[in-house]
């Protein structure tokens, strides 16, 4: 006598674990279809409002935005305070990178050829430690630090060096009353800040640069400057460039160091939010918000080229 086995009745999991099973094409597209709405529509759809928002313009007498299709707000960009506004922000993107870049790549290159096991974690969490903190109250310390009464101060006196810090603040252009009011402190904030996110790629691209390279380099009888300039530094721009896309882009776009720091010259950032907020000028706004999204894209594109995308 045979029995016949009485399975259990299916329940929904078990049916939709089935149709995905036998339909993966479908799990693909309910697991894509939310996160490509949210990218379509908040964020490619906000772009595209800002575009559309800067080829209008501001009545001169009234003051209301008219919304008919116009050059004239991107004009306006060429006007001299707009474009020292553009040069400044681009010039302090490019002392910042630099600086970063120079700090960076000893650090790198130490973590990349000799930091093994224990240190290697104490590096990394040397790297990544600053970043858990908060950007304001890191800023706000850095205010401290570089005030007139500040840390610095103290110990340049402390030293003998008050005169050489007074020197330094006495250079036109980039000085000021104290560290904390110019462009000096700007920069030195800039790049405490962005650093780590030139450290890490850097790192990643020399830990790539093979042993055998830098041996056979020695044995051909290049000095270690040379074995630097020809070997290791063209192995390593890939991940240079990668470093310098955040920490270029994330000068070009920041307001909020530039409004606590340095003196009260404008950045594309801080002009952005005047000009939406307190003037309520928002194709202006909308204008100047397109600078950097173009001077990215051409950027991204020479650094797409140098094969910096290997290295992030």
């Amino acid at each position: 006598m045979t029995t016949t086995a009485i399975l259990p009745e299916r329940g929904l999991s078990d049916r939709l674990t089935a149709t995905f099973w036998r339909r993966p094409r479908l799990l693909l597209v309910l697991l894509l279809t939310p996160p490509l709405l949210w990218l379509g529509v908040v964020y490619l759809g906000s772009l595209a409002a800002l575009l559309w928002q800067s080829f209008y313009s501001i009545d001169e007498f009234s003051g209301m935005v008219v919304p008919e299709f116009t050059l004239k707000t991107y004009a306006e960009l060429f006007r001299p305070a707009n474009l020292d506004i553009i040069i400044r922000t681009v010039s302090m993107s490019a002392a910042v990178t630099l600086g970063c870049a120079v700090l960076a790549f000893p650090i790198a290159y130490y973590a990349a050829r000799y930091a093994r096991g224990r240190w290697k974690a104490v590096f990394y969490l040397g790297i990544m430690l600053p970043l858990w903190s908060s950007y304001l109250v890191k800023v706000y310390a850095w205010k401290l630090i570089l005030a007139k009464e500040g840390i610095i101060g103290w110990a340049a006196t402390g030293a003998g060096l008050g005169g050489v810090l007074d020197a330094v603040l006495a250079i036109p252009v980039i000085g000021g009353n104290s560290l904390s009011t110019s462009y000096i402190g700007t920069f030195l904030v800039f790049v405490y800040v962005w650093l780590p996110y030139m450290i890490l790629p850097m790192q990643a691209a020399l830990e790539r640069v093979p042993t055998s390279m830098l041996e056979a380099s020695a044995d051909l009888g290049a000095s270690r400057s040379q074995t630097f300039r020809t070997v290791i530094l063209p192995l390593a721009m890939p991940g240079v460039i990668a470093g310098s896309i955040f920490t270029f882009s994330l000068t070009l776009g920041d307001y909020i160091i530039p409004s606590i720091i340095g003196n009260s010259a404008n950045f594309i950032g801080m002009a952005v939010y005047q000009f939406q907020g307190t003037a309520g000028n928002i194709p202006l706004a909308a204008a100047f918000a397109v600078v950097p999204i173009l001077i990215m894209l051409v950027y991204l594109t020479l650094a797409r080229r140098a094969g910096a995308f290997d290295a992030l």
